[in-house]
């Protein structure tokens, strides 16, 4: 496992919300981070689709840790602001929240996101988003 791995990985694990969602760690890669979420009825909206907030609280995390992988030395991330457009209802057998880079700056870093929802072999994109994500240095 990579340094870049380990490093999203703990602090994948210490995000209590990723746990109570029951979403996992898919993939790490510089600049691109993917987190699973399979639907159940706990995570459910009024009509039985899976939930715009738990599909954006993945987006944002996948979006936020996929900055993590290319911030400085020596600094944590934060989310400043995002837009997330939902394109179907959420109905699905499994969501994976895809986060990538798209420019890398000193302070700031900007993401594009995607949810897609696979039903056997169908594959369809749910959500998008575009996310504005901080760099900040790590307190001593």
């Amino acid at each position: 496992m990579s340094e870049i791995e380990k490093r999203i990985s703990g602090s994948f694990s210490a995000q209590g919300l990723m746990g109570t969602l029951g979403a996992e760690l898919v993939h790490v890669a510089p600049g691109e981070v993917h987190i699973g979420l399979s639907p159940r009825p706990g995570l459910s909206q009024q009509h039985g689709y899976v939930h715009a907030g738990a599909l954006t609280t993945i987006l944002d995390s996948a979006c936020g840790y996929a900055a993590l992988t290319v911030a400085p030395p020596g600094h944590e991330v934060l989310t400043v602001e995002y837009k997330v457009n939902f394109v179907r209802p959420a109905a699905a057998d499994r969501f994976v929240a895809v986060g990538k880079v798209v420019k890398a700056g000193k302070t700031l870093t900007v993401c594009q996101g995607e949810v897609v929802g696979s039903q056997g072999s169908r594959q369809e994109v749910v959500a998008f988003m575009q996310a504005t994500i901080i760099n900040v240095p790590i307190s001593a």
